[in-house]
């Protein structure tokens, strides 16, 4: 009966122990969360409750399982889980801490940041990264530190350094492309060339960068499809972003007329329906006869817009309503084409 009772009391204790640790550090993050209004550190370092506890209760158990009159066989078992149990634990609270920490920097940079969204947009790019690098390089260093708690393992690691520059030579050409998606992603996220939230123009689409990573990158195009590129991409091949220096945007409605179009009064039109549309900017309008031909003449209107977004609804909004007020208008301003039969060809032999 005591070979069951140590065991179930050692484990009922650490178990206690722990809920009781939990519980006081949530209440002094909550108060600390509470006097400090200006930073959410404390709120955040609540997420770092659960793996706290594990973390306690497996230093706890680990510190007291010889005391728990275990078999000499069974007890180095359950010391060698504990002790993989430890730094598996160990380090998912490194990185739920360095997760809250980098998170309330962010969050702090951004709300004094203010209206810059091209500066936000930076360094959430850079700051997700940052997450992403940190918790590789600590899930590296976890499976690496399990991996040589084992014995055999050591032996192993002693005879693979031996030869490390051969393996390095033949690993750096395997994961030649690999690596080179690595080192672009971090050229992106410290060189400020696209950041999450732009839009971009890739291979004749367009859309907004949802997700970077350090191998590849998503964007969302305006038809909620989601594209997937290595970041290679943006640091071999050129690209348009256009929300690069701002997201001010200008573009163009072409419409073909008769020649005789009025368009002093068509320019007219076009600045009565600027001021009505919520998605002019006010920066720039505009409309000149851009070229002429046969049958009529090409006008062009520019507009401008915040951003892209805003700029498609504004240039379909404008080339509908001037196309609707010609036709009730001026009907005759608009392009037709000519049916009138052919004169017929002279004999042979006229002059």
């Amino acid at each position: 009966m005591e070979s069951v009772l140590r065991p179930l009391c050692l484990i009922g204790g650490s178990v206690l122990v722990t809920l009781i640790a939990g519980w006081l550090l949530d209440v002094l993050l909550r108060r600390a969360d509470a006097r400090h209004r200006e930073t959410p550190l404390w709120g955040l370092l609540r997420r770092c409750r659960i793996p706290f506890q594990m973390v306690l209760c497996t230093a706890l158990l680990l510190g007291a399982h010889h005391r728990a009159g275990l078999r000499p066989e069974y007890q180095a078992t359950v010391e060698r889980v504990l002790v993989l149990v430890l730094i598996a634990v160990s380090a998912w609270l490194l990185v739920r801490i360095v997760t809250a920490a980098v998170d309330s920097a962010y969050a702090r940079y951004a709300a004094g940041a203010g209206a810059e969204s091209a500066r936000v947009r930076r360094v959430r790019t850079q700051v997700t990264l940052i997450q992403r690098v940190v918790t590789a390089a600590v899930g590296v260093v976890a499976v690496a530190a399990m991996l040589l708690t084992f014995p055999s393992m050591r032996a192993v690691g002693a005879s693979l350094l031996a030869s490390a520059g051969i393996l390095g030579v033949v690993a750096g050409i395997a994961a030649q492309s690999t690596l080179g998606n690595l080192f672009a992603g971090l050229q992106i996220a410290f060189g400020d060339t696209v950041r999450i939230g732009d839009t971009v123009v890739v291979d004749g689409e367009w859309g907004q960068v949802e997700e970077i990573t350090l191998t590849f990158l998503v964007v969302r195009t305006w038809d909620e499809r989601r594209i997937t590129m290595p970041v290679s991409y943006f640091t071999a091949k050129p690209y348009e972003n256009w929300s690069r220096g701002g997201a001010e945007m200008t573009g163009t409605v072409f419409l073909h007329l008769d020649h005789a179009a009025p368009v002093a009064l068509l320019r007219d039109r076009l600045e009565s329906v600027l001021r009505e549309c919520p998605s002019w900017d006010g920066r720039k309008s505009g409309l000149v006869v851009t070229d002429t031909g046969p049958t009529g003449i090409q006008v062009r209107a520019t507009v401008s817009a915040k951003d892209a977004d805003d700029l498609w609804t504004l240039r379909c909004e404008v080339r509908e309503r001037l196309i609707a007020w010609l036709c009730t208008h001026h009907p005759y301003a608009l392009p037709r084409v000519s049916t009138a039969e052919a004169p017929p060809r002279p004999a042979a032999g006229t002059s």
